[in-house]
């Protein structure tokens, strides 16, 4: 693989801003999609976190396929739905997002934990991550069943081969944190700012 997993991801996130500033629609949705791949080398352990993450983003992509130029901008979507009081609804564009925010803060804080602990296993790493991130707003069955799925994580070298390519595998994971973790705090400010950052899940 020519660079590493992150090179892909990295290009993209030049273009997720618009002029002024916003969070362009399609390329957050494009972004998002290439991390899919990243989900994938964690083997069957993530599989429900793909399959979430995939769910989410194919409500985005049809929301805003239904009208691009409505929606160009991310949190025009949230504007929409909070204005037609469906905002909160399980199957809203908002609920998707808020979602898709917090699995990818799990994965931001798994690759920091990769970065800054190289003592620790895998396991420990995504263990870590969860706590920190989605098991607040997870039930008790989601959190058991996040637990078992953490026994079938990949080798922390082995993952770490896979994903390396001929790259620069810590810079670009780094670079990676430091330019798509912003842009998920910003989905949390939004989203709180419309009184919908804390919604819990099923």
């Amino acid at each position: 693989m020519e660079g590493t997993a992150f090179t892909g991801p990295l290009e993209e996130l030049k273009h997720v801003k618009s002029e002024e500033g916003e969070i362009l629609t399609k390329p957050f949705i494009d972004v998002c999609k290439m991390v899919l791949p990243l989900i994938d080398k964690f083997g069957g352990a993530l599989a429900a976190v793909k399959s979430d993450v995939g769910g989410n983003l194919s409500r985005m992509e049809r929301k805003y396929l239904s009208n691009p130029s409505e929606f160009n901008l991310l949190y025009s979507m949230v504007r929409a739905e909070v204005a037609s009081k469906t905002a909160k609804s399980s199957s809203s564009c908002t609920n998707a997002l808020l979602w898709l925010t917090r699995a990818m803060d799990f994965l931001v804080e798994l690759f920091h934990n990769l970065l800054d602990h190289p003592d620790w296993s895998m396991s420990h790493a995504c263990n870590d991550a969860y706590g920190k991130t989605l098991k607040k707003w997870h039930n008790w069955l989601a959190t058991s069943s996040f637990s078992v799925a953490m026994k079938l994580v990949p080798d922390r070298k082995k993952f770490l081969e896979v994903i390396g390519g001929s790259g620069d595998l810590d810079a670009d994971m780094r670079s990676f944190c430091e330019k798509y973790g912003p842009l998920l705090q910003e989905n949390h400010k939004f989203l709180a700012s419309v009184g919908l950052d804390n919604m819990k899940g099923n």
